[in-house]
């Protein structure tokens, strides 16, 4: 069932506290203190929140645009300690009911912000210039809190070795599909304490990979919700659960995961009616079906594939609209349904991080400084949101 924690119950802590909880693994005095500066510059400076505009927020010092800069362009500390600890941080004050996973496209002028390329955007259904930042959100009802991020570098990135050494790229870092990135994300909340047992949410919808996320998550025994194109294909069978695999050709029918709506059979499929709920003014009609993937059991074996259940709702035309596939096959409709609606919790959050956090006011030309600033921006949002937005007894820091 999603939960969610109002905001008149979470603990409120002041900026100076927020920060050194998040940024006590920073192993210089200086870093600290700058990533203080920066994290307090984003929540109250107004405007576009370029480093130079940050600096002059927190101080009048001629030089203080410069250390910020250093701090976040070229200063060598690890982020990944820090949304560690801001995931930590987050959990403790929200009840999570999934780890959402979204995508911020981030629009860019010219060529030389690490990782820029055409992309086709399919909501607005245009091309334009960008940096991808994929998106893991500790979500409940109210709320989606970024946790931590990564950046999609087309194969004209990683394969260039001028780009490579202009924009600092490591060397272990190489082009990684979508549904890769979010398996990283996956394995790295696994530390966080009762965050990591909660369904992973995605929408994979557009993108090629659904099915690969989907074994590579099973694997992992993970609970998920994931949205998949209507061309995924999948067995479907009236008795898939107790019908071995064989490893010699598909023992159930193979078919295309839209058109297992499509057939008039009534034994593939059925149709749930939900009672008002979640914001819904009427019925929501729901159709549903149990399904496998195509060879996921090795040769031979006589054990059952793993069995998903395929579920979309049914718009005005009758036709099945957005697709979703999950391991949760004993959850009732409705809390199904309930995980789905998080989705829009990352989408209203990737909007208010561009529009008052500054998430696309960086240059980000460079791999280590692009993930230095999503991670003060999400660090921003969450000590708002979960937070204190006051300097505390002691103010802000010196910006020396």
């Amino acid at each position: 069932m999603v939960t969610s924690t109002s905001a008149a119950t979470r603990s409120r802590t002041s900026v100076p506290g927020f920060a050194e909880a998040v940024f006590e693994n920073l192993p210089r005095t200086d870093q600290r203190r700058w990533a203080h500066v920066y994290l307090q510059s984003l929540l109250t400076t107004t405007g576009k929140k370029s480093v130079r505009r940050l600096a002059a927020t927190a101080s009048q010092s001629p030089t203080a645009s410069q250390s910020l800069h250093q701090f976040i362009n070229a200063s060598p500390w690890d982020w990944a300690p820090v949304r560690e600890e801001l995931a930590r941080w987050t959990a403790r004050r929200m009840t999570p009911s999934a780890y959402a996973i979204d995508l911020a496209v981030i629009r860019k002028r010219g060529e030389h912000s690490c990782g820029v390329h055409r992309r086709f955007v399919p909501s607005t259904g245009r091309s334009v210039t960008c940096q991808v930042g994929i998106g893991a959100f500790l979500t409940d009802r109210d709320l989606a809190v970024p946790v931590d991020w990564r950046l999609m570098l087309p194969g004209a990135w990683v394969k260039d070795p001028d780009r490579r050494r202009r924009t600092r790229i490591p060397d272990d870092i190489g082009q990684r599909p979508l549904e890769q990135h979010v398996l990283d994300l996956v394995d790295h909340l696994a530390p966080v304490n009762g965050a990591a047992s909660v369904p992973v949410l995605a929408d994979l919808s557009t993108e090629p990979g659904a099915a690969a996320l989907v074994r590579g998550l099973a694997r992992r025994n993970r609970d998920f919700v994931v949205s998949v194109p209507g061309s995924l294909p999948v067995v479907a069978g009236r008795h898939l659960r107790l019908t071995p695999y064989s490893g010699t050709g598909e023992s159930g029918l193979v078919l295309t995961a839209r058109s297992l709506f499509e057939i008039e059979t009534g034994s593939l499929a059925r149709i749930e009616t939900i009672a008002p709920g979640g914001g819904d003014a009427r019925p929501t009609t729901v159709l549903t079906g149990f399904v496998a993937l195509p060879g996921t059991a090795p040769a031979r074996s006589l054990l059952p594939r793993r069995t998903y259940r395929l579920f979309a709702l049914r718009d005005q035309a009758r036709r099945p609209a957005q697709l979703w596939l999950t391991n949760l096959t004993h959850s009732r409709m409705e809390s199904l349904l309930e995980i789905t609606r998080l989705q829009g919790r990352t989408t209203e959050t990737v909007q208010q991080l561009e529009d008052d956090f500054g998430l696309a006011d960086f240059e980000g030309r460079s791999f280590p400084g692009w993930h230095h600033h999503m991670t003060l921006v999400s660090a921003a949002f969450a000590c708002s949101r979960l937070g204190g937005t006051g300097n505390g007894p002691d103010g802000p820091p010196a910006a020396a």
